[in-house]
């Protein structure tokens, strides 16, 4: 598939993605389970915090305001090893299905927290991480990281998460994951065909540009 019928792929889940979501999910059932511990594993609210904003030094990712159908497909991959993770993998397998939605449901319906982490990088490095966000660098098929997740890069449904405001320790590893053939469970492997073109430096600059923005619209 070439880049451009991947970006007009993209373009058709997008308006498919609005209307999917984790139907079923009970958010009180959901905080009880994030908040216990069976001696299996740790409770969710030990690494992603009590509201949910994640730690950007520990490389935990914010998981408030996410959307439902988006949380319930990362947890289900987790448990049927479509996505590794030697910290999630443990404390997940524990839950089933149902429970997996009622998590999702309560993480989605927490206020989004205000988790942008100042930029520790030159104005040239995050102008460069602007660009790539907004603009992408078609020259080297690389497109805007906003034609998929939307608006601000505040996410599309359950197929596109939101990333502005996403931690930026998170987002590097993730796209350095996807880089390197450690995380393949996007539709379509639309993010392997754009982490594989970006460099370092590029990897850096979008982490540090988009852990820098408002989670939320002004």
């Amino acid at each position: 598939m070439t880049i451009l019928s991947q970006w007009i792929l993209a373009g058709a889940l997008i308006g498919l993605a609005t209307g999917v979501n984790a139907a079923g999910g009970d958010p009180e059932k959901g905080a009880q389970l994030a908040a216990q511990s069976d001696g299996t594993g740790a409770p969710c609210a030990a690494c992603h915090g009590a509201d949910g904003s994640g730690n950007n030094a520990a490389g935990f990712p914010r998981l408030a305001g996410l959307d439902s159908g988006y949380l319930a497909k990362q947890m289900l991959d987790y448990n049927a090893g479509k996505r590794i993770n030697p910290v999630m993998q443990p404390n997940i397998n524990n839950f089933d299905a149902q429970q997996i939605r009622d998590l999702a449901a309560y993480y989605a319906a927490m206020p989004v927290p205000q988790t942008s982490t100042p930029a520790a990088v030159s104005e040239d490095v995050l102008a460069l991480g602007e660009k790539l966000a907004n603009q992408g660098d078609w020259g080297n098929y690389i497109p805007p990281c906003s034609s998929c997740h939307g608006p601000g890069n505040r996410g599309v449904g359950a197929t596109f998460p939101a990333i502005a405001g996403q931690h930026p320790n998170y987002i590097r590893s993730q796209i350095n994951a996807w880089k390197n053939n450690q995380r393949n469970n996007d539709p379509n492997k639309l993010m392997t065909a754009v982490a594989e073109r970006l460099t370092d430096e590029q990897i850096d600059a979008v982490a540090a540009y988009l852990g820098s923005q408002s989670a939320t619209a002004e």
